[in-house]
């Protein structure tokens, strides 16, 4: 099955002619339709500022770094740094990381994977084949897994079970025991 999945793969890294593998190239287009909105106002040569509908983000080009993460972690152009190249006419493709391009992906799947031999043919040594291999001590709980979300500072710090009033709007009480509601008899 590896054997297999490194063949595809390196077949596939191999028949593409684009300046990056096509998942990436997918990626890189994404990116830009996103970016079509987006307007670029200039700080320096390589800092500007990208004003995202009411949201403003800082790209450096020199760094190759935007406030939003995405440039830095992906190493790929994200939608504000695309509008900062578009609006440039730079090429993207020179601010992608090579590891999305065809000759690295190529090298990646160069090594060969080689399949087992038959079972009766395997060669193993007397100290692995004298190992016992015990189950698992314990056994998972049944039902659903309990969630285990991390809360943010603001959810801890509110105060709990503080409702408000629909009519008056103070805390404390709900509507239906609200004593500034006008009362009609």
């Amino acid at each position: 099955m590896f054997g297999r999945w490194n063949y595809s793969n390196r077949k596939e890294a191999t028949q593409t002619y684009t300046t990056l593998g096509k998942k990436y190239q997918g990626m890189l287009t994404l990116n830009e339709e996103m970016s079509t909105r987006m307007t670029v106002v200039p700080s320096t040569e390589y800092l500007h500022t990208v004003n995202d509908g009411g949201r403003n983000y800082t790209v450096c080009l020199l760094e190759r770094k935007c406030v939003c993460g995405r440039f830095q972690v992906d190493e790929l152009p994200c939608p504000h740094a695309w509008a900062v190249l578009k609006s440039k006419f730079l090429m993207p493709e020179e601010y992608c990381s090579n590891y999305y391009k065809p000759n690295t992906i190529v090298m990646t799947y160069d090594l060969p994977v080689y399949p087992l031999p038959d079972r009766n043919d395997w060669n193993i040594p007397e100290h692995a084949a004298e190992e016992v291999v015990l189950p698992p001590k314990w056994k998972r709980p049944p039902g659903r897994p309990k969630k285990k979300r991390d809360k943010t500072l603001s959810e801890l710090l509110q105060p709990k079970n503080q409702h408000s009033c629909s009519i008056c709007g103070q805390r404390g009480h709900n509507k239906r025991t609200c004593r500034n509601a006008p009362r009609n008899k």
